[in-house]
C-alpha cells in the first residue's frame, strides 16, 4: 500500500469535509451522507485495508465529537 498517498486522501478528505460542513452544516443530511460516501470510497480504493478503515472510522469519531461538542454549545448558549 503506498502510505503516502493515503495519507495524502486523508488530508483532502478533512479538507473538504471542514468545506462541506461550512457549506452545507454538521446538521445536515448532505453532510452525513457526504461523509458516509466519501468514507467508503477511500475504504475502497484502498482494498478496504485494515489500517485505513480504522483511521476513516477515527475520522468519523471525530467529526461526530466535534458536531456533539457544536451542539452542546448552541444548547448552552
Amino acid at each position: 500500500m503506498d502510505y503516502k498517498a493515503f495519507f495524502d486522501d486523508v488530508l483532502k478528505w478533512i479538507v473538504q469535509a471542514n468545506q462541506t460542513a461550512a457549506k452545507y452544516g454538521m446538521d445536515s443530511e448532505h453532510f452525513w451522507d457526504w461523509v458516509a460516501e466519501s468514507t467508503a470510497a477511500v475504504g475502497k480504493k484502498y482494498n478496504d485495508n485494515k489500517l485505513v478503515l480504522k483511521i476513516m472510522v477515527t475520522l468519523i469519531r471525530w467529526l461526530e465529537e466535534v458536531y456533539e461538542n457544536h451542539r452542546q454549545a448552541k444548547l448552552g448558549a
